[in-house]
């Protein structure tokens, strides 16, 4: 008999939307590092951790791949993607182009709404921070991102976005990698909010070049450091 496979701390599931619920239980460990890059998701011992059967574990694992976090292999069942340094300048070189634009086009139209949806996203962070809840602050981070996008107003640009969703939870989660005080995650999108609150482009761009140019650097060192799991072909 093969030896079981450790949990990795999956709730137990409600009977309702199974599948979805399932994509993110597993979405929250792929970005809390919890399974890693390159590691095997292994359905039996997901389906037992979540007290259900394989098949939903199995959908979801699809609409995972979908989504780009996890690949299939023919015979061998679904892996967690690895990202490699390439992808992430990539990912970070396009983010770059969307999010200086977005944040530029953000500032023109602030309204108090607007300024009190991004100081919302920014309070939910500080309050994951708070509780060390890493699922929760890679989730308050990017919807802080997202909402940018969101005021800006221009439907193309927040697609292009939403096209980088889950390589984006995989990069954020690498970032919470590189604090000792997850209250850093949260103070380093205060310049952000501010040079936005403020309305001067050059600023706004200066302060997007370096929030987005640090965790760039920073990350794809990270990166280079990991090595994937021998499990995948």
């Amino acid at each position: 008999m093969r030896p079981l496979s450790p949990p990795v701390g999956l709730p137990v599931l409600s009977d309702s939307d199974l599948v979805r619920q399932v994509a993110r239980r597993l979405t929250d460990a792929i970005t809390s590092g919890r399974l890693a890059p390159g590691s095997k998701v292994v359905e039996a011992a997901v389906a037992r951790e979540l007290g259900i059967s394989r098949a939903p574990v199995r959908e979801a694992a699809r609409l995972l791949e979908s989504q780009g976090l996890l690949r299939a292999c023919p015979r061998r069942g679904f892996f967690v993607r690895e990202i490699s340094p390439a992808d992430l300048d990539e990912v970070y070189d396009l983010r770059l182009c969307v999010e200086r634009h977005a944040a530029v086009e953000a500032s023109r139209r602030l309204t108090p709404a607007a300024r009190a949806t991004l100081r919302g996203h920014l309070d939910a962070l500080y309050a994951a921070a708070e509780r060390d809840d890493d699922a929760h602050i890679v989730e308050a981070d990017y919807r802080f991102h997202r909402a940018i996008c969101e005021i800006a107003d221009n439907g193309r640009l927040l697609r292009v976005f939403d096209g980088l969703a889950s390589e984006l939870r995989v990069v954020i989660g690498l970032i919470g990698r590189l604090y000792d005080d997850p209250d850093e995650i949260a103070r380093t999108h205060e310049p952000v909010l501010a040079a936005i609150e403020a309305g001067h482009p050059e600023r706004i761009v200066a302060q997007i070049d370096h929030h987005i140019g640090v965790a760039w650097r920073e990350v794809g060192r990270l990166a280079r450091t990991l090595s994937p799991k021998p499990e995948a072909p």
